[in-house]
């Protein structure tokens, strides 16, 4: 069945881990890091860059170079770039086949499965916005799933007794709570 690589698409950066032995294990880029900044730009020679490099390119190419586009997720936002517009979610699609190469790379075969988290406020809209990225990316999306509930799953809280859960979402550009019920290991 190949690996099902669980990513966060996150608004300022994002990650991507898979379930090895029951437990999350992050998978680090190609710079080796844990993190990859949600950044693409698209330079006047026509490459793409994304993440770290995109970022760093920003700083020439501003007018050229797209940040925070999950806030975008599943509205008729544009962004145009020379005579061309994309959609936040093929800007996105831009970010999560990159994570997509990564993955690819770290373990030496494809990768084309994902579980993708979104905050849990988005809507019936963006959450299939967020599922078509991934497809167009080349994943098989499995399943998007909310951020705090995929926060409580990394740390077993599925296997635990019945529980009420209070969780913080510290992110790059939201900040969440959400209330969790665990029953029988339902969230």
């Amino acid at each position: 069945m190949g690996k099902i690589l669980g990513i966060d698409l996150g608004t300022t950066t994002s990650l991507m881990a898979v379930m090895e032995k029951d437990k999350p294990v992050i998978i680090p880029n190609n710079l080796g890091e844990r993190l990859t900044p949600s950044v693409v730009c698209f330079t006047k020679s026509g490459e793409i860059l994304v993440g770290k490099k995109a970022r760093k390119a920003a700083i020439m190419n501003i007018d050229r170079t797209t940040f925070s586009i999950k806030r975008h997720m599943g509205t008729d936002f544009r962004v145009k770039v020379d005579d061309k517009e994309y959609t936040p979610q093929e800007i996105s699609a831009i970010i999560l086949q990159k994570l997509k190469h990564d993955a690819e790379e770290f373990f030496g075969e494809e990768v084309n499965q994902a579980v993708i988290t979104v905050p849990a406020y988005f809507t019936d809209r963006q959450r299939s916005a967020t599922k078509d990225a991934g497809e167009i990316a080349g994943f098989n999306v499995r399943r998007i799933i909310d951020e705090p509930t995929a926060a409580a799953l990394a740390y077993g809280l599925d296997k635990a007794e019945d529980q009420t859960l209070l969780v913080y979402d510290l992110g790059g550009g939201t900040f969440d709570v959400s209330i969790i019920e665990v029953i029988s290991g339902v969230f």
